[in-house]
């Protein structure tokens, strides 16, 4: 390569690099805005450090968790129920139907 491709190449070159630094900075900034925690050069947690806020948001979302995971439970039983009815004999269904209406002695 001779001086005139290097002179040539380097501003090509310093755009690339700026742009790229910019792209960083962007996106390092749609980050901290939106509240996503950014990591360090190890994958530590630089921003946001955890915060009163932060543990509040994380035991609402665990308490919603729980609620739905109960929900979920409730719904796979009655699914299961459905799905023994639908699959049983007629006549056995109406055994049991029978069997429920008449009184305990």
């Amino acid at each position: 390569m001779n001086f005139d491709t290097i002179n040539a190449l380097a501003p090509v070159a310093a755009i690339i690099g700026i742009m790229a630094v910019g792209g960083w900075v962007f996106t390092t900034w749609l980050r901290v805005k939106n509240g996503y925690p950014l990591d360090g050069a190890w994958g530590q947690a630089v921003y946001p450090k955890s915060s009163d806020e932060a543990m509040e948001r994380v035991k609402l979302i665990s308490q919603e968790n729980a609620q739905l995971r109960a929900e979920l439970g409730s719904v796979k039983d009655r699914l299961a129920v459905v799905e023994r009815i639908v699959t049983d004999e007629g006549s056995r269904l109406s055994h049991e139907i029978e069997a429920l209406r008449r009184p305990a002695n």
